[in-house]
């Protein structure tokens, strides 16, 4: 049996009085790969955020391997270097090159080494020395993925990392994705993009107004889903073919 990385129960947060999850409760096992849909604003990203302690939290408990986190706790800084997170806005250091923005590490050398490994795999070690702003934004993407794993986290939190991407860009972030999935890298991913989720995932988690309306195997969730919240929201990504008329002269 995998361990148990992360586990959340009954957790609640609220912002001004509005309740933004709801009760939620969930378990991420060694080597899963959930992946969390809903509509905006259903609390997707600040169930991300919570995780990372980067939000507090007004009820329930998140435990990494066992320990609480929770936004101010003493052991904050030691659990957060358990959890790597890449955000949608890539949040690169500007005036730092690429290795900079990677090895902010004690051990400069040996982080330099295992950087420009990484970013061989990701096909960028070209792109070492080049600063973000001579970037495309699938290139800061892979970069800010491989700065994640360089810390070497037991689970890595991605945030809606294609959301801000040209279509062509984002099958090469979303490749990186696939590729850590194989590795047996444990992963929590937010994303609108569904034929990705159905590839990558063990698990989907359907999210709406801060609660977990339905948890299914990636083939049920979409080919059978069981409420119908779910059915509403996949609804959104098909369309059905139009027959177009040829008006008559």
């Amino acid at each position: 049996m995998a361990e148990t990385l992360l586990k959340i129960e009954n957790l609640t947060k609220e912002y001004e009085g509005q309740k933004i999850l709801d009760g939620i409760n969930l378990e991420v096992k060694q080597g899963d790969v959930l992946v969390v849909v809903g509509p905006s604003g259903c609390g997707k990203s600040t169930l991300l955020r919570c995780i990372n302690a980067l939000e507090p939290i007004q009820g329930g408990t998140i435990k990494l391997q066992g320990m609480d986190i929770r936004k101010g706790s003493k052991n904050i800084t030691t659990l957060r270097q358990k959890i790597g997170m890449v955000f949608q806005s890539y949040e690169l250091f500007p005036h730092l090159t690429v290795l900079d923005n990677i090895t902010l590490a004690p051990d400069k050398a040996e982080a330099q080494k295992e950087a420009m490994e990484l970013l061989a795999r990701v096909g960028l070690a070209d792109k070492a020395k080049s600063y973000p702003r001579q970037l495309s934004g699938g290139q800061k993407q892979r970069v800010a993925i491989v700065r994640a794993l360089c810390m070497h986290p037991e689970i890595l939190l991605f945030d809606e990392v294609t959301a801000a991407l040209d279509p062509e860009m984002v099958r090469e972030v979303l490749d990186v994705m696939l590729d850590l999935a194989k590795q047996g890298k444990t992963m929590l991913i937010v994303t609108h993009e569904m034929q990705f989720a159905k590839a990558v995932a063990d698990k989907v988690i359907f999210i709406d107004q801060g609660k977990i309306v339905e948890e299914a195997a990636p083939d049920k969730f979409f080919e059978h889903p069981e409420t119908e919240r779910a059915k509403q929201f996949l609804n959104v990504f098909t369309f059905e073919h139009v027959e177009h008329h040829t008006k008559q002269a």
